[in-house]
């Protein structure tokens, strides 16, 4: 666990000064913006957490996970942390233990930025209910990060970026009505926040009713996507070690 401790701490040192840790602030403010200046009003809490995790945080998540790839990939190809007497893929989980930090930082600032602005806005959503929603695009969105981290180094940024983009839209408005979507992680943030925030991912209020308002699907989406993020964690850590034979 110490020398785990040890590798995060050389990951964050890495990102000293560089865009990716500004994305901690600047991707939650972008947020805020768009939907001060496209919607504001009572809906301006949910509206955000929606904008959040269905057009922001795709994106952002990818360029952290690029941005911290980047300082051992490129021309050097990890050869820096290769050489290095320590487990190859112990090396890959300290990468993905710093997206998750840098992931927890903006979603707890966007947080702490919707509480400030529900003093001076009236609200839909009370401080708990935001704080869960927040919580739970968090939970549900970590196995992203194994994820996109493996694929922005075997195919790149841009190429992880629309699919990250597509997947995270395109899957919660496709199979957000079909029992399907408990295949499909891409699409368990949506069916979560709808019972939420109860806003659908078009930005639309959930018909009153409607079985999407339904809140016994927050703990099993939860757990779905957790159970995700353990398994891509341990399988793309596998295939990072196997770059110690190359």
């Amino acid at each position: 666990m110490s020398q785990y401790i040890r590798i995060l701490r050389a990951e964050h040192l890495k990102l000293k000064r560089t865009f990716t840790r500004k994305l901690i602030l600047t991707a939650p403010l972008l947020t805020l913006f768009l939907c001060f200046m496209l919607m504001g009003g009572r809906f301006f809490q949910s509206g955000s957490l929606n904008w959040w995790y269905t057009m922001i945080l795709p994106g952002a998540l990818t360029l952290m996970c690029s941005g911290v790839l980047r300082k051992d990939g490129g021309k050097l190809r990890y050869r820096p942390i290769l050489s290095l007497p320590i487990p190859a893929s112990l090396s890959w989980l300290g990468k993905i233990g710093e997206v998750v930090i840098l992931f927890f930082g903006a979603s707890m600032f966007l947080w702490v930025a919707l509480l400030a602005v529900g003093l001076l806005l009236p609200g839909t959503i009370s401080a708990m209910d935001s704080l869960l929603g927040t919580l739970a695009i968090f939970a549900t969105f970590l196995w992203q990060i194994p994820f996109c981290l493996f694929l922005a180094d075997r195919v790149g940024t841009f190429v992880t970026l629309i699919i990250s983009m597509i997947g995270n839209f395109g899957a919660g408005v496709i199979f957000l009505p079909t029992s399907d979507l408990w295949w499909i992680p891409y699409g368990i943030p949506s069916r979560l926040m709808c019972a939420i925030i109860q806003v659908l991912p078009n930005g639309l209020p959930v018909p009153a009713g409607d079985p999407l308002l339904d809140q016994s699907v927050i703990l099993p989406g939860l757990l779905i996507n957790i159970g995700w993020f353990v398994l891509l964690s341990f399988i793309t850590a596998k295939a990072f070690q196997g770059k110690e034979s190359k």
